[in-house]
C-alpha cells in the first residue's frame, strides 16, 4: 500500500510512465478531473454518501456493507457511475457512460480491488476505475485504456473480464488510497455500539453516540442511523436535543460551522466538516491541565477534560455562522 496522510487532502497523486503517459486523451481525462476536484474532497463526499444511500440506515438502521443483500451490493456500481455523473455534471457519452473533456470514459466500481468488471464493448476505450472499502475507509480511482491483453478471459454470461494483477501497475492513478470518510459505527468498539443502540429512545441512543465516540467527525448520516427519525436534526441540537442533554456532562457538540470549528481547531482536536459533528468533553482550565490547548468560551479557558476531571456544565458555543 502507498504512504498517506490522514486526510482525504493529502490523497496520493502517482506518478506515471509507460503506455499511460504516451495516452494524450488519457491525459487530458486526467487533467479534466483533477481540475474539477483537486484534492479528491468532492469524489470521496460521492463514494461515502453512495454506500450510504445503499445502507439507509435511517430506515433500515444498517451500517455494515456485509448486511446489504446480494442485488444491493449488485447496483453499487450503478449509483457510483450515477452519483458522480451527478456531482461533477459530466455528459452523456457516446458509446460510454460519460463524456470528459470530450472524450467517451467508462466508469466502473469495486468494493474489491481489482474486481472491476470490463465488459466487451468497453474495449479500446478509457475507464474510470474506482474503489472503496468501508472496512479500510480508503479509496481509489484511477484510468485505464482497456487492452484485450491486459486483461483476465471472462468466465461470466456477460462476458465481462477483470484486469489482470500484473497490469494494475499500468493504471494512471487520480488518487491511490485516499482517505473514505469514517464510517463510524463500523469502526466503533463493539461494546461501545452496543451501548449506543441499546435504547428504545433515538434520543438517548444520539446522546450515547456522542458520549461515546467523542473527538472524531460524526457524519448526518451516522445520526440519521442511530436516530431512526425524521427530525433527526432537531435530536442533535439544544433545547432537548444530545447538545443540552450532555451539556451538564461537559460535553460540547461542534457542528460545521465557521464558530464551532475555530473551537475544535484551538482544542486540536478533528474539526468537523460538512454535515458533520464532533463532541468532546471539556473543563475549566486549571493549575493541573499545564500546557494543554485552550479555547476561550463565555470568557472562560476551557481545555479537553482529562479523566479526572469531575463533569461540570459545558459553556455555550458561539453564535452559528458558517
Amino acid at each position: 500500500m502507498l504512504p498517506f496522510d490522514d486526510d482525504v487532502t493529502a490523497a496520493t497523486h502517482i506518478a506515471h510512465d509507460g503506455a499511460a503517459t504516451q495516452d494524450a486523451e488519457l491525459l487530458k481525462v486526467s487533467k479534466a478531473i483533477q481540475t474539477l476536484d483537486p484534492e479528491g474532497l468532492r469524489f470521496a463526499s460521492v463514494l461515502r454518501d453512495t454506500i450510504d444511500m445503499l445502507l439507509n440506515g435511517e430506515v433500515t438502521g444498517r451500517y455494515d456493507w456485509k448486511t446489504l443483500f446480494k442485488t444491493e451490493k449488485t447496483h453499487a456500481g450503478t449509483l457510483v457511475e450515477i452519483n458522480l455523473q451527478r456531482e461533477f455534471k459530466f455528459k452523456d457519452g457516446l458509446a460510454m457512460d460519460y463524456q470528459i473533456a470530450g472524450i467517451d470514459v467508462d466508469c466502473k466500481y469495486s468494493q474489491q480491488f481489482g474486481g472491476w468488471m470490463i465488459p466487451p464493448e468497453a474495449m479500446g476505450h478509457l475507464c474510470l476505475l474506482v474503489w472503496a472499502d468501508d472496512y479500510q475507509s480508503r479509496w481509489s480511482a484511477g484510468l485505464l485504456r482497456i487492452r484485450r491483453e491486459w486483461l483476465n478471459v471472462g468466465n461470466n454470461r456477460d462476458l465481462k473480464l477483470t484486469v489482470k494483477a500484473a497490469h494494475r501497475d499500468r493504471i494512471h492513478w487520480l488518487w491511490r488510497d485516499a482517505e473514505l470518510p469514517e464510517n463510524v459505527l463500523l469502526h466503533m468498539d463493539p461494546h461501545d455500539r452496543a451501548a449506543v443502540f441499546a435504547s428504545a429512545s433515538g434520543q438517548q441512543r444520539l446522546n450515547e453516540l456522542f458520549r461515546r465516540a467523542q473527538k472524531r467527525r460524526i457524519g448526518r448520516n451516522v445520526v440519521r442511523t442511530v436516530a431512526q427519525q425524521k427530525d433527526y436534526m432537531k435530536r442533535v441540537r439544544g433545547n432537548g436535543g444530545a447538545r443540552s442533554s450532555l451539556a451538564p456532562e461537559g460535553i460540547l457538540i461542534m457542528g460545521d460551522y465557521d464558530s464551532h470549528r475555530g473551537v475544535a481547531e484551538q482544542l486540536r482536536i478533528s474539526v468537523p466538516k460538512e454535515g458533520e459533528f464532533v463532541s468532546v468533553r471539556v473543563a475549566r482550565a486549571r493549575e493541573h491541565h499545564g500546557n494543554l490547548p485552550r479555547a476561550i468560551l463565555g470568557g472562560q479557558e476551557w481545555v479537553v477534560a482529562l479523566p479526572g476531571d469531575m463533569p461540570e456544565m459545558a459553556p455555550q458555543l458561539p453564535s452559528h455562522t458558517k
